[in-house]
Formats: structure tokens, C-alpha cells, sequence
């Protein structure tokens, strides 16, 4: 994950622009002009849609995004280019075409139901002087990308002429294109890199029904012959993605709880153009966009995702080395903020956990049924010599923390120097505090700024002390 950390990628985003809009409210009568709801707007909101989400999710991967566009000379045009100016993205590629509608989708929704949606917006294809505009620009820029996406909402912007042109213009520059495609004739996208149709367009595009392995692998041989691809792609909604290079690859999906699907096809775009960006293989790249994708589904309307989540959701999913698991103080409150906005239920206790034994780990898989994010604070060696006497702990932090970091339920991992984790909890304010049957009765540090206690019986005849002993006595 480093790698994407200290990347420094420019990713030209160029297609169809638009503003959802959002009008919420409470219905509590019907009308009696007409049997439709009467709904009490309290507030509303805009963000960028289209090719603009793609923007938002470049953005916050941390990529230099670069735009063009076209948009009409309207008051929608100069709300979104304003949007755009507020997250510091360059609109000096983006035209004006007189007579065009900005587009913008409003949606009126009444206790969490969309009500009704209504479009305002021009679906023609712009005009060849919009275009010429488009090219120039670009020819002056081209070598400045890593990566061209072409997001593609049937809008008009990417007309058959400027795709081809653009691709062309790239693949001369040594730029790959993706393209996030539209509709069933995938013709004005042949010679880019890769192309992310989802199941149903694919099947559209090919004529071919997508239904076992046999199928899937025809689609995709078909797509890159016809579309002169580099890399054949579809991605399979809760199977994942598949990628044909030589052979089929397929790369399983690894979302946890999926809340909402809007705007993942935008995450997915962004995320492969991104790790390719990078350098990193197809391979790596269906992997990270997996990622990606798994943690944006579990976030409610359309989402960016940071590389901070995707790291710490690698690391719930266990799909990541013991080392990712092991936080510090300011580390792990982060991480808490983050998945506490996102609904987790936050558990925690602590330990010496000296000589890792099957009472341990039993011990924390029933903390771990509490919640949704455990986190384990460690007692450091010093901690654990005050504790315990002079002659422990037998093994060092860094080793109890890397065994701890391994375990499945086991999330995160947080050495601490003092006594008593009372510092951690009070950071932390976990959901739920666990810790072991034998506090039956007795003052639990921490308990005042935890949500609730759990005391969970140690199994019987299971302790390090215990081990010690056993070691001792067979000498």
C-alpha cells in the first residue's frame, strides 16, 4: 500500500459531466389536486455525477486529476464548474457550447424513498468545433498523463469522432485509455487499453450470454479482438472481475456487507486507472480495485473510497501481512473515527497475551462476536515485567503483537506502555469492553468510556502461566 501512497500520478478524466441533486424531505399527506405525495422539503444537496464522480474518487485516492468536458452556458454549467474549483480541479479544459443544457438529475426523496427523479439536460452529441477544442487541448498536454479514462454516460460528449481521436492520440504517446463504456456498439472505443463493462453490457455488446466459464471466456475473447484491446475486462458484480490477457483470470469480489451499489462502476474506473498509474500489474490492479470497490458498496449513495480505508479494509479481511495489523495511539484513532462513521460497533480488550495458547484465541473469538472491529491493546515488555515479575514476559512485544496480528479475529493490534490501557479505552471509547470471567464483581478500568461491559470465561486449565509451568516441570 505504500507504493500508492507515495505515488505521484496526473489521470486526465474526460466525459460526461453532471450535478445530482438531492431534495430531502417528509411526506405525511397525499395531494388533493392529484393522487401524488406532498412532500415537505427540510434541506438540499448537490455533488458532482457522471464523470465527476470518477473525479471525486481519483481525488481521493490521491491522484493529480486533470478534466475535460463539455458543458452548456448555463447556470447548472457555472454551479459545476464551481463544484469543481472547490476540490481544487483544473476546469480550464472544460468548453462552453452555446444552446447546450448542463446536465443535472434532481431527486426528491421522502423518508430515505426516492419519490421521483427529473432530468434537465441535452443528450445530443456536441458539436465538432466542441471537439476540435477537446483535441487541441489535449495535444498540448498528452504527455502530461499517466492514464486517460473515457466516462461514458451517453451524453454526448464522447461522440464516435473524439473517442477515436483520443485514442489514437494516446496510444502514439505511449498513454493507456480505459473507458467506462456506454451502450451496445463498443466500436468507437477499439484500440484503448481496457474497457469495464459490467455483465449486462458486455452481453449486450457481444451477443453472447454470459451464463458459465465457457461463455464468459467467448465474451471476452470477443471484446478484445473486436475492440483491439490490450486487456479484455468484465466486471461481475458479487463474483468480482474478469480479465483475459492469455487466459481467463478471475478475481473474486471481497465486499463484506454490500449497502449500496451506486456509483461502484465509478470506483472501479478509478481504482484500475490508478494502480495502473502506479505500475502495477493487471493482476495487482483487479486486486486493489476489488478493494476498492468492497469498501465503497458498504458506504451508503454514491462514495469515494481513501487508500486509508482500503488498508485498513485489507487488514479486516485479513488479506494483508501481520504488520498492517499492528496500529499506534493516533494510528488506530483514526481508524476508530472512520469505521464509527461507517456503522461499525467498535470492541476492545487487552492483554499480556505472553505465550499465545488455545485459550487465548477462543477468548478473542468470542470478543470478536461482539462487534464488528476488534481491537486487541497490548501490554508492552516493561508493562508486562511490572505485571508479572522480572522473569517475563518469555517473549518480546514485537513478537506477541505479530502472533496477536495474525489472528482472523483479531483486526488491530495496540501496544501500550502504562499498567492499565485506561489512555486507550478513553481514545478509543469502544462499544464494547470484553475482559475475562475472573472481573466478575470487580472494578473494570475503562468501563466508564465504553458503551457497555462483557466478561467472557477463560477456559479452564488454558493460561501461560500454566504453559510455563509445564515447560518447567519436563526438564
Amino acid at each position: 500500500m505504500q507504493i500508492y501512497k507515495n505515488a505521484k500520478v496526473n489521470i486526465l478524466v474526460l466525459g460526461d459531466l453532471m450535478i445530482d441533486h438531492y431534495l430531502w424531505g417528509s411526506c405525511e399527506r397525499i395531494s388533493p389536486e392529484a393522487p401524488v405525495a406532498i412532500v415537505d422539503i427540510a434541506n438540499e444537496t448537490t455533488v458532482l455525477g457522471g464523470a465527476g464522480n470518477v473525479i471525486n474518487n481519483l481525488n481521493a485516492l490521491g491522484a493529480k486529476v486533470s478534466v475535460s468536458s463539455v458543458i452548456g452556458d448555463d447556470s447548472n454549467g457555472v454551479e459545476l464548474l464551481n463544484m469543481l474549483k472547490s476540490i481544487h480541479i483544473d476546469t480550464s479544459n472544460i468548453f462552453i457550447q452555446k444552446n447546450r443544457k448542463t446536465s443535472k438529475k434532481s431527486r426528491i426523496i421522502a423518508s430515505s424513498q426516492q419519490v421521483i427523479r427529473y432530468d434537465r439536460e441535452s443528450k445530443d452529441t456536441i458539436e465538432y468545433e466542441s471537439v476540435a477544442k477537446i483535441l487541441a487541448s489535449l495535444i498540448k498536454s498528452i504527455t502530461q498523463y499517466d492514464v486517460i479514462i473515457l466516462s461514458d454516460y451517453g451524453k454526448g460528449v464522447l461522440r464516435d469522432t473524439l473517442c477515436q481521436s483520443v485514442i489514437t492520440l494516446a496510444n502514439k504517446n505511449n498513454v493507456k485509455v480505459l473507458v467506462d463504456p456506454k451502450g451496445s456498439n463498443f466500436a468507437k472505443y477499439k484500440g484503448a487499453y481496457l474497457l469495464t463493462p459490467n455483465k449486462k453490457e458486455a452481453v449486450l455488446a457481444t451477443g453472447i450470454d454470459i451464463s458459465n466459464s465457457k461463455s464468459l471466456k467467448q465474451a471476452l475473447q470477443k471484446l478484445k479482438k473486436e475492440c483491439d484491446l490490450g486487456i479484455s475486462l468484465i466486471t461481475l458484480s458479487e463474483d468480482g472481475i474478469a480479465i483475459y490477457d492469455k487466459e481467463v483470470a478471475i478475481f473474486p469480489t471481497v465486499a463484506k456487507e454490500v449497502f449500496d451499489v451506486t456509483g461502484a462502476g465509478d470506483t472501479v474506473i478509478a481504482s484500475i486507472a490508478f494502480s495502473l498509474a502506479c505500475g502495477k500489474s493487471i493482476e495487482d490492479t483487479a486486486k486493489f480495485s476489488n478493494l476498492a470497490a468492497g469498501v465503497v458498496v458498504g458506504k451508503i449513495g454514491s462514495a469515494t473510497v481513501t487508500l486509508d480505508e482500503i488498508e485498513e479494509y485489507e487488514a479486516i479481511l485479513h488479506k494483508s501481512t501481520s504488520d498492517a495489523h499492528i496500529k499506534s495511539f493516533d494510528a488506530i484513532e483514526a481508524i476508530v473515527t472512520r469505521c464509527s462513521s461507517n456503522g461499525k460497533k467498535i470492541v476492545f480488550t487487552n492483554g499480556c497475551f505472553d505465550i499465545l495458547h488455545v485459550g487465548h484465541v477462543k477468548y478473542l473469538q468470542i470478543a470478536k462476536s461482539f462487534g464488528d472491529i476488534l481491537i486487541v491493546g497490548l501490554n508492552s515488555d516493561a508493562s508486562v515485567s511490572r505485571l508479572k515479575g522480572p522473569t517475563r514476559p518469555v517473549n518480546i512485544a514485537e513478537d506477541r503483537a505479530y502472533l496477536l496480528a495474525a489472528l482472523e479475529a483479531v483486526d488491530f493490534v495496540v501496544p501500550f506502555e502504562e499498567d492499565t490501557p485506561l489512555e486507550l479505552i478513553k481514545m478509543i471509547q469502544p462499544d464494547v469492553l470484553v475482559k475475562g470471567g475472573d472481573y466478575e464483581g470487580k472494578t473494570v478500568v475503562g468501563t466508564e468510556y465504553s458503551g457497555a461491559l462483557k466478561l467472557v470465561d477463560f477456559v479452564d486449565g488454558k493460561s501461560t502461566t500454566k504453559t510455563i509451568q509445564k515447560i518447567q516441570a519436563s526438564k
